[in-house]
């Protein structure tokens, strides 16, 4: 049984491993995440830039300041020059060779960043996206501008968008002649995504801006159920497997056991032979008849044989290596596990008390010290290794001719 619990331990650690990397790994793919970076050298990224409906002296309103690879940073200048004024930062999609691209974002669900502005102001935040119905490839006045709106400040905010929610504006209705009932757009093509300006931004005002740490954050539940399938799977595979693994092992070692304790019967047997030490044969008689007497203690074998208390001791601690009480116990639970295999029909308490037991509980909890399992347990797994060795002991033999 020992080494069934250190197999049984290992595989346990490595159902706890394999589920920890399965955790991980499913986590990761449930919530993908994705940094959005200025391009590489290559071209290939996103590109920043700005976009301004608004010319000033020649000058646009809007200018792209101090670019890094992890934040957009533009100063805008709103004048009341036309009816709506525009100024934005914006970030388009490149390949490596420098061609304007689309990305698909529908397995994300909301972008964060860090806006800071050095007035206090309210943005907007517009994505563009591809369609074929409408859209004219690289001409994003063409695109579906769905969008929404955040605040920022001087201490600058972190900000998270939720991408399912975004409104396509009522011009572009107009603009396509589209019913103003379509408000779910997939953004499977992403070309542009741009931070300007709104209605409500100061005019006359230099402010400038910065957007940094933007992030695509999505979810995707089939994974975490998944994950959820695999693990209980795994648990179950590992319960029947150490059910049936300890039911072998189990067996094993009652059969073990059995054939440990069956000497010892025996032996009981041989004291009723002559003995060279007559009272050495007396102690071992006088045990071996009276094992099933509740009673039946040191003092009375005293009483019985007229040896002392020293003289039983050394007897059992040299002919058998065990103490009164350790003798006592073995004669009495091997006797139990005979007749449980012999007599199926008697009851566990039956048996309990034939042997010399007064307590059944304090003879199965001796029982299952002994052999590892209860006493109703040792009996079905007797019966298995019965039904399992009788084909072979009941094969038919062959007639003779």
């Amino acid at each position: 049984m020992q080494e069934f619990f250190k197999k049984a331990l290992l595989a346990l650690i490595f159902l706890l491993v394999v589920d920890a990397l399965l955790a991980v790994f499913f986590v990761y793919m449930a919530f993908p995440t994705k940094t959005l970076r200025q391009a590489h050298k290559d071209g290939s990224g996103w590109r920043y830039g700005t976009y301004s409906n608004v010319v000033i002296g020649g000058v646009p309103s809007v200018r792209l300041h101090d670019t890094s690879d992890d934040r957009l940073r533009f100063d805008l200048k709103l004048q009341d020059v036309v009816a709506y004024p525009i100024s934005a930062g914006d970030l388009k999609l490149h390949d490596g060779k420098g061609r304007l691209i689309q990305e698909d974002w529908s397995k994300f669900h909301t972008i964060s960043f860090v806006a800071k502005c050095s007035l206090a102001t309210a943005l907007s935040f517009e994505v563009s996206v591809f369609d074929e119905k409408f859209s004219k490839l690289n001409k994003f006045e063409t695109y579906i501008p769905p969008r929404t709106y955040f605040s920022c400040n001087e201490q600058g905010m972190s900000v998270t968008l939720d991408l399912d929610r975004l409104l396509i504006p009522e011009w572009w209705y107009a603009s396509m002649k589209e019913d103003l009932g379509r408000q779910v757009v997939k953004l499977d093509k992403v070309g542009k995504i741009m931070f300007g300006t709104t209605a409500a931004t100061p005019r006359n005002v230099d402010i400038s801006v910065e957007i940094s740490e933007l992030t695509l954050h999505g979810r995707d539940y089939r994974y975490l159920a998944a994950l959820v399938v695999m693990i209980l799977g795994g648990w179950a595979a590992f319960g029947v497997w150490f059910f049936r693994a300890h039911s072998r092992a189990l067996l094993a070692s009652v059969d073990s056991k059995m054939k440990t304790n069956l000497p010892l019967v025996a032996y009981r047997q041989l004291t009723v032979e002559p003995y060279k030490d007559k009272e050495k044969a007396s102690v071992l008689r006088y045990i071996g008849n009276s094992y099933t007497d509740p009673k039946l203690d040191l003092d009375t074998v005293v009483q019985g044989t007229g040896a002392t208390r020293y003289k039983i001791n050394e007897v059992l601690k040299s002919e058998l290596g065990m103490t009164f009480t350790g003798y006592l116990n073995k004669l009495r639970l091997t006797e139990a596990s005979r007749m449980l295999i012999e007599k199926s029909s008697a009851a566990v308490s039956e048996i309990a008390y034939f042997v010399g037991y007064a307590s059944v509980p304090y003879f199965n909890k001796l029982f299952k010290e002994e052999f590892g399992c209860s006493p109703k347990q040792f009996r079905m797994l007797a019966a298995q290794q019965r039904q399992q060795e009788q084909p072979a002991d009941s094969a038919p033999s062959e007639s003779p001719v």
